[in-house]
């Protein structure tokens, strides 16, 4: 009778095992690299930290409790139908303006991750629209089935509010996948394209097999801080504490009221991705492009889903950026060595001086 108890027991606490290493698993799986703070005398000290925001003050569906770095308008318009209000902030030049810029962010953020890229360009005498795009940040979150055609339509709608003829672009991963998408839409309007580290540089279809909305809503649910940490580090190979806000916002969220939401939305916008490739699109592709690509960035959208054989092929963002330069007709590559996914916070000083340089 004791065997048998044992047995049962010790089924039951590796099942628990096997559920707790779902849960810690993220769903936008980036590279699997050792989050590091210092590396002395070759030994490598982990930055994993316990719960910290546990007690911090929760924020909603859409951010409203969120201080950004410039004030916040609200554009109301229509997406399929459904009203809506897309956050932005609309920052002037100093100065005798030179142009202006348009910032789209990551799956993963939201459009204050730009503030010194906007001081920045602001102060070399350009004007910065930074939207937080229709479901991320600040902006109304729908529940509707996710396109890039129409968060593009949605910015030119934007644009033309505001009577902006013609903007720069610069993207940064999932961005990188609307900004050529806004590009080829509206090619009149764009002057020059960045893209920093995009994904999409290769066609995730390919290789990861289509997921269910109601299993993508089940992992996004099962997100911890400590697995969010784990997600985040990877995408800054060089670990820097101002990096953990990303952290203390999304725990802010998930312990807030309306965490389910955001939830299915982040579902949706994933299926987005997934089912909407843009390689083929970098041909028709006129504009001056500068690719700018952190050489430690290995983001594999939805890595946890393909085969193990597949992922050795994928994400390998060296290669990736030399094929991508390839294919646009007029571009400049610029591969900058230490740094990962997010070159204008990690390594802002030297990203703005490409930019600046290319813009000017």
């Amino acid at each position: 009778m004791y065997k048998k108890y044992l047995s049962l027991m010790q089924t039951l606490f590796l099942g628990i095992l096997s559920l707790q290493a779902l849960a810690e698993t993220p769903l936008f799986n980036p590279p699997v690299l050792i989050a590091q703070s210092a590396n002395v005398g070759g030994e490598i000290k982990t930055n994993i930290q316990p719960d910290l925001y546990s007690n911090a003050p929760t924020l909603d569906l859409t951010l409203s409790q969120l201080e950004y770095p410039y004030r916040v308008k609200y554009f109301e318009s229509k997406v399929q139908g459904v009203d809506v209000k897309t956050a932005y902030m609309d920052v002037a030049a100093q100065g005798n303006e030179r142009g202006v810029v348009l910032l789209f962010h990551g799956k993963n953020f939201s459009s204050d991750y730009w503030g010194t890229t906007i001081a920045d360009l602001t102060r070399a005498g350009y004007r910065v629209i930074a939207p937080d795009q229709i479901g991320f940040g600040k902006s109304s979150k729908p529940r509707i089935k996710f396109h890039f055609d129409e968060l593009c339509e949605n910015t030119f709608k934007l644009l033309d509010h505001l009577k902006i003829r013609q903007v720069n672009v610069i993207a940064n991963s999932m961005g990188g996948m609307v900004g050529v998408r806004f590009t080829v839409l509206y090619p009149s309007i764009v002057k020059k394209l960045i893209l920093e580290n995009p994904i999409g540089l290769e066609d995730y279809s390919k290789n990861i097999p289509p997921q269910t909305y109601e299993t993508l809503l089940k992992l996004e649910m099962a997100q911890t801080e400590a697995s969010y940490r784990k997600f985040m580090q990877s995408y800054f190979p060089n670990w820097r504490p101002e990096f953990d806000r990303f952290v203390e916002n999304y725990v802010r969220i998930k312990n807030g009221p309306d965490y389910e939401e955001f939830s299915m939305t982040s579902a949706r916008t994933y299926q987005m991705i997934a089912d909407q490739p843009v390689v083929g699109d970098f041909e028709k592709i006129n504009q001056p492009t500068l690719l700018i690509i952190g050489q430690l960035d290995h983001t594999v959208f939805g890595k946890r889903f393909a085969p193990p054989e597949a992922v050795k092929t994928m994400g390998d963002f060296t290669r990736l950026g030399k094929e991508a330069a390839s294919m646009l007709k007029n571009s400049k590559l610029i591969e900058i060595p230490n740094a990962g996914h997010v070159p204008h916070l990690e390594v802002h000083d030297q990203f703005m001086r490409d930019v600046i340089n290319f813009l000017d």
